[in-house]
């Protein structure tokens, strides 16, 4: 169960008073409970909303092999965790209504865009579209100072990846890197867009407030961060179509994550 509020936190914006719980692993199972619950509740409305995931995956993996760019495909498809939080948008709106009593359609779901929070989730999704770039643009770094160039073909790269040393210290300083790019996302959007949804709050507040969350949240935010990563990885075999499960289950567990973090 979620402890008492604690950490107040002051919306310059808003002149309100917004509290940031302790929560712990129980509270996210709880919330990836709720999340599946909702999923399932309408598996078909969610299932249409993220269709055009993995079907950029799928373009976007077939024009790496076609242009034989090999060595940014592991990274694009990593990265896309970066995005994660975007594409959850509608989600958050669906369980929103949900928590209302509402019995929403598909077509709820892109109420979000007539929010009047939309110049803050435009704002909060350039930003994550930024630090996607940014991680891309350090991939290739990291992997033209380690192997250099790319072998023509699947099996070749594959090869030098995981028989040289070169391969595997590009893998591990790769990880790495991703590994922190990943927490910066977790830390700048946990419970951001959630919040801008609920509150129509600007983008500062809702960052501040995540950052706080995860500072009083260590462990349980480590945590969700590996949730979702799992989650992620788990989806998108094979060939991504399970993202079109995982995907929505963690869009709206994330929102009930941010019913137990965040109070006014």
């Amino acid at each position: 169960m979620a402890r008492e509020a604690t950490m107040p936190l002051e919306d310059a914006r808003e002149h309100q008073r917004v509290f940031v719980r302790q929560i712990t692993r129980d509270d996210l199972r709880d919330a990836l409970d709720k999340g599946a619950h909702d999923f399932f509740q309408k598996p078909t409305h969610v299932v249409f909303l993220v269709a055009i995931y993995p079907i950029v995956a799928l373009v976007l993996s077939r024009l790496t092999f076609g242009y034989e760019i090999l060595p940014i495909l592991f990274p694009l498809a990593a990265g896309f965790a970066l995005l994660g939080p975007v594409a959850a948008i509608g989600l958050y709106e669906l369980s929103r209504r949900r928590e209302k009593g509402e019995q929403p359609s598909w077509y709820d779901a892109f109420k979000v865009l007539q929010s009047p929070a939309l110049k803050s989730i435009i704002g909060l999704g350039a930003i994550l579209a930024v630090v996607f770039v940014l991680w891309l643009a350090v991939a290739w770094l990291i992997f033209a100072a380690t192997l250099g160039a790319a072998p023509p073909s699947v099996t070749g790269f594959l090869g030098v990846v995981f028989t040289t040393a070169e391969g595997w210290t590009m893998m591990i300083i790769g990880n790495l890197v991703g590994a922190l790019f990943a927490f910066v996302v977790l830390v700048i959007s946990w419970i951001s867009f959630p919040m801008i949804i609920d509150q129509h709050v600007d983008v500062a507040t809702a960052v501040k407030t995540s950052l706080r969350a995860v500072v009083g949240n260590p462990v349980p935010a480590i945590t969700w961060g590996l949730i979702v990563v799992a989650g992620l990885v788990l989806g998108s075999l094979p060939l991504f179509v399970g993202l079109a499960i995982t995907l929505p289950v963690l869009g709206h567990a994330t929102w009930h994550v941010y019913r137990k973090l965040v109070s006014f």
